[in-house]
């Protein structure tokens, strides 16, 4: 059994959906379908989850909404109107939209989840719809029929471990196509909470895990997963195949293909991805697959750069004798609800690499001078133009020299390296660089590994 799952941009008008209907119905092992919301149809379209976020803020506000409701609402009718589907049919959905300012939430952070999960649900809904008005057996499934529970704040949900005992007692008939919408659970006291955004990859790795899934099909509006970012790198090479340990990685400085939480059900329960095309289904993709027996086609498989780091650098003389002076810093980052991407230290150095989205200016003064009147550095220095790029291969791990084949095109384009680190897996290599040099690192690096 397959667990197939469609991103945005696959769903976005009556055109992509009956490609996707196609793709549903080419292969019968394809059982469970999960929806995303539409997504643009044009480059300056709204996403119907931007649209039901200015719904929402419209509702805390206490502003007029119904020209956004009826974009919204319009949205679904199109596709509708594409098959054919009796007015009759969209009722329930159209209801639901309409009756989202008066649920009842615990407080406006509930609200907005709520009213974002409902691009997914309708969508779920639609298909499911579409599907049996063509002739198909489907079943429309929410998270709250299938056991998908969550914790955790209500725009950045957790599953919880009970969601897969749950899913163990989920049955249906053989026959009929599952259709579930992404990117939301409920929570333990029934409230909707949403994963964080994209995060419809999340809910269908989850199903794949606990449906017990053979493979994890996630379609989307690219071929493959590319060695590098194509608006860095002109046609750079497709991958064929990589391992979990690879995907995590590189999603963690920017590749957006696939979102990263997603692989972690996956990879508990053992479950191959295949990324693909939902308008060149016939292609291959990228399949992400577990690291056991792997080999490696070439030494490494990736480069990425992330543009949104800063760090917080300290040199204090006879640090590595000072019991407790990290823990004391990072206490500081936990009271003011920072967390740290990296940590490199020497014998009188610190370098702490923050995610610069969590935090503003005036946190980052408040935080250096706390860090400066607890731990008295000789010498504290904020550096904002910071980026991370990550290289990336299971062909590295017994590679001799592979750093000095990183390093050496970046001495001869004059791109200053301020940090390196290579992680414990030895898979993968860091290297910290200023913004203004992060894409001709990746180019660097790449034209050593890929030109030939």
């Amino acid at each position: 059994m397959k667990v197939v799952k469609f991103g945005g941009s696959s769903l976005a008008d009556g055109e992509t959906f009956a490609q996707a209907i196609k793709i549903i119905t080419a292969d019968p092992e394809r059982r469970v379908i999960v929806t995303s919301a539409p997504g643009k149809r044009t480059p300056d379209d709204i996403k119907v989850t931007d649209l039901l976020i200015e719904y929402a803020h419209r509702v805390i506000n206490k502003q007029p909404y119904d020209d956004v409701l009826t974009q919204i609402i319009s949205r679904y009718q199109a596709i509708a109107k594409y098959f054919n589907l009796p007015t009759e049919k969209l009722a329930d959905l159209i209801q639901r939209l309409h009756d989202l300012p008066a649920g009842k939430y615990p407080n406006n952070h509930y609200l907005m989840a709520a009213f974002k999960a409902h691009g997914e649900r309708s969508n779920a809904m639609l298909m499911a719809a579409v599907l049996n008005h063509l002739g198909y057996e489907a079943r429309f499934v929410t998270p709250t029929e299938a056991g998908i529970r969550v914790t955790g704040t209500p725009n950045n949900a957790n599953v919880i471990p009970e969601t897969y005992s749950l899913l163990d007692h989920f049955t249906a008939k053989q026959s009929e196509l599952l259709v579930f919408p992404g990117f939301y659970g409920i929570t333990l006291a029934g409230h909707i909470a949403t994963f964080s955004r994209g995060g419809s990859d999340i809910t269908g790795a989850i199903l794949a895990r606990g449906l017990h899934a053979d493979l994890y099909e996630n379609f989307t509006d690219v071929d493959a997963i590319y060695s590098a970012n194509p608006n860095v790198i002109d046609d750079p090479e497709p991958i064929a195949k990589m391992t979990y340990r690879e995907m995590r990685e590189l999603s963690y400085a920017g590749f957006s293909v696939f979102h990263d939480e997603a692989l972690i059900p996956a990879i508990q329960g053992n479950v191959p991805i295949n990324v693909k095309n939902t308008q060149h289904p016939e292609k291959p993709g990228t399949l992400i697959v577990p690291d056991k027996n792997f080999q490696p086609r070439d030494i490494v498989t990736g480069i990425v750069s992330g543009k949104h780091f800063a760090a917080l650098y300290l040199h204090k003389y006879l640090l590595n004798k000072q019991i407790g002076f990290t823990l004391r810093i990072l206490q500081i980052l936990a009271k003011h609800g920072i967390s740290y991407e990296h940590m490199p230290s020497g014998i009188d150095d610190i370098t702490i690499i923050l995610d610069r989205d969590q935090i503003n200016d005036q946190l980052i003064d408040e935080v250096s001078n706390e860090i400066q009147e607890t731990v008295n550095p000789d010498h504290l220095e904020w550096i904002d133009n910071y980026a991370i790029t990550m290289v990336v291969g299971e062909g590295m791990r017994n590679r001799v020299g592979v750093i000095n084949d990183i390093l050496e095109p970046l001495a001869k384009n004059h791109i200053a390296v301020p940090m390196i680190n290579q992680g414990a897996s030895r898979i993968s290599i860091m290297i910290g660089t200023f913004d203004k040099d992060a894409d001709n690192a990746v180019r660097a690096i790449y034209h050593r590994f890929f030109a030939n």
